[in-house]
């Protein structure tokens, strides 16, 4: 009964360890569907720890399957000595551990396939009237951990009067953005994208 409990114990672990390395990656995205920009960074302090949490999960979900391959059936003894096999209950099987794994497999991935859930940035429609107000400025931002961070500060960008372009890249954490000087501020960008919850930390103007 220890091993079926301790099985059990590392199946929660191990799935609770799979979303939490999700949760810096699936954050954004509910942000991003439900328009609520500020949520966005609420769990990018775990970006570091993710390497550490798939490896504890995969190593819980690793304990839980030894010691499921290992016995079919657990067995309870009364005082006088008498022994009974039971069968294990649904949340103890193969078949729950089979599902469980398959979900902690798909939230360690979420990364990888999390693109399919983003909407696409609208766009302005913009006319430049003179060239010599089209203006680059290159944003150093903190906090973004994945793809929908990028797709979550170009939202945000694009929602500024007289932005022309916005690419972000959360591996390099910056956000380079071409806008109309004459209809858009230096602050007004930065407001834009600190709105998600992410931080601009320095920025600098680019010809």
């Amino acid at each position: 009964m220890k091993e079926v409990a301790s099985s059990k114990t590392a199946t929660r672990v191990g799935v609770f360890a799979a979303l939490a390395a999700a949760l810096c990656c699936i954050t954004p995205v509910l942000a991003l569907l439900a328009g609520i920009s500020g949520a966005a960074s609420a769990f990018f302090w775990l970006e570091p720890a993710r390497p550490f949490l798939i490896v504890f999960a995969i190593a819980s979900l690793g304990y839980a399957w030894y010691s499921s391959l290992r016995t079919k059936y657990s067995t309870t003894c009364d005082p006088g000595g008498t022994c009974k096999v039971e069968k294990k209950s649904f949340l103890a099987s193969r078949a729950f551990l089979v599902i469980v794994t398959v979900a902690a497999i798909a939230l360690m991935a979420f990364p990888y396939y999390a693109h399919i859930f983003y909407p696409k940035p609208e766009k302005q429609n913009i006319v430049v009237v003179e060239s010599n107000n089209v203006q680059s400025a290159s944003f150093t931002i903190e906090g973004m951990s994945c793809k929908a961070c990028e797709t979550e500060v170009n939202n945000e960008l694009y929602k500024v009067k007289g932005v022309i372009d916005a690419q972000t890249f959360y591996d390099k954490g910056i956000s380079i953005v071409k806008f109309d000087k004459s209809k858009a501020t230096i602050d007004q960008l930065k407001t834009a994208i600190d709105a998600t919850g992410y931080k601009v930390t320095d920025y600098k103007l680019v010809n």
